[in-house]
C-alpha cells in the first residue's frame, strides 16, 4: 500500500517514535483478506465512478490507535477501520496497494473531507449533528463508548465523577475529539483538561506523569493498556455511546448508499466479524461486535 501525509502534518514524525513503542512492527492478523470486484460498474459521474476509472484511492484513518488505526514500522497502518476501508475499496474494484492512506488526526478529519484530499475517512469517527454540517456519514459500523485509563497503580480516578473532586488531576485527550468536550461537564475547571493531535501524546504524557489519565473510547484505550503491558488500567464503566461513521463529502447521498450496502455485504459474508477479530479482537476484554442499525443516507 501507499502511503501519504498531508502537508499539515509535518510535525508527526516524532509520534513516530512512541507509536513503535506502543505497537511494534505487528499491526494485527492476517485475516479478512479482500479480493477487488473486477466487474463493478458504476454509473457515470457518480463518486463511485470517479474512483472506480482511476484505480487508486485516498482514504483518511488513523496511524496512532492500536486494533482501529496503526501504523507499523513498514509506514502501513492497520486495524480494524483499515480492514473496514479496504472492504469497501475493494468493492470499487480498488486493490488493497492502490489504496494512498493519509493520516487523519480528529481536529482534521472535517478539514480533509472538505478540501478533497480523501474520498473518505475511516477513523473512530464518532456521528455526531455537529459534524453533520459539514459532511456526510455512511454507517454505523461499529459503537464504542467512552472510559479513562490511568496509570496501573492509580487508586484516585476510578470514574469521571472523581474528576471534580480532585481538581489537581489533569486529563489529557485529542483536540477535535468527541471525547475531548464530552469530558468537560465532568471538570472542576477547564484546566485540567489537556490536549493534543495524537492520542499518542497522552499516553507518553501519562507514563511520564505529566498528566494523570487519558479518555477517549474504550476500545482504543483497551488497546493502549494491551500494547503497555503492567503500565495502564481502565477505570469506571464506559459513560457515552460513540456510533463510528465513515465521512464523505456533504450530500453524496449515492456514496452514502453505496457504502452501507457494503457494510451489509461484509456483515453478511463473515469479513465483518474476521476483521474485528484479526484486529481490536486481538486485545483482552473486547467482544465481537455486530453491525449496528445503518442509518438512512440524506
Amino acid at each position: 500500500m501507499r502511503n501519504v501525509r498531508s502537508a499539515v502534518l509535518a510535525g508527526a514524525a516524532a509520534s513516530l517514535l512512541v507509536l513503535s513503542a506502543c505497537g511494534g512492527d505487528d499491526t494485527g492478523g492476517e485475516a479478512a483478506e479482500t479480493t477487488p470486484e473486477t466487474s463493478a460498474s458504476f454509473e457515470a459521474g457518480t463518486t463511485m465512478a470517479r474512483i472506480s476509472e482511476a484505480g487508486t484511492m485516498t482514504i483518511g484513518t488513523k496511524f496512532d490507535q492500536p486494533g482501529f488505526g496503526l501504523q507499523g514500522l513498514d509506514e502501513t497502518p492497520d486495524g480494524f477501520d483499515v480492514r473496514i476501508a479496504q472492504y469497501i475499496a475493494a468493492e470499487l474494484g480498488i486493490a488493497e496497494e492502490d489504496i494512498e492512506w493519509v493520516e487523519s488526526p480528529s481536529a482534521q478529519r472535517e478539514d480533509l473531507i472538505v478540501n478533497g484530499d480523501v474520498d473518505m475517512v475511516v477513523a473512530t469517527y464518532t456521528i455526531n449533528d455537529k459534524r453533520k454540517e459539514r459532511i456526510t456519514f455512511a454507517g454505523p459500523y461499529y459503537v464504542a463508548g467512552q472510559q479513562i485509563m490511568v496509570a496501573a497503580d492509580d487508586s484516585t480516578i476510578s470514574g469521571p465523577e472523581d474528576l471534580k473532586t480532585n481538581p489537581d488531576v489533569k486529563i489529557c485527550s485529542v483536540t477535535g475529539s468527541t471525547p475531548a468536550e464530552n469530558i468537560r461537564e465532568y471538570l472542576a475547571s477547564p484546566e485540567q483538561l489537556v490536549t493534543f493531535e495524537v492520542y499518542d501524546d497522552c499516553v507518553s504524557q501519562l507514563e511520564n506523569g505529566q498528566v494523570q489519565a487519558v479518555t477517549t473510547d474504550n476500545v482504543i484505550l483497551t488497546g493502549y493498556v494491551a500494547e503497555n503491558e503492567g503500565k495502564f488500567k481502565l477505570v469506571g464503566e464506559q459513560f457515552t455511546e460513540e456510533p463510528y461513521g465513515i465521512g464523505i463529502t456533504k450530500g453524496d447521498t449515492a456514496f452514502c448508499e453505496f457504502i452501507n450496502e457494503a457494510l451489509t455485504k461484509a456483515s453478511e459474508e463473515g469479513y465483518y466479524e474476521e476483521a474485528w477479530t484479526a484486529t481490536a479482537g486481538e486485545y483482552e476484554g473486547t467482544e465481537v461486535p455486530t453491525l449496528p442499525e445503518l442509518a438512512p443516507c440524506a
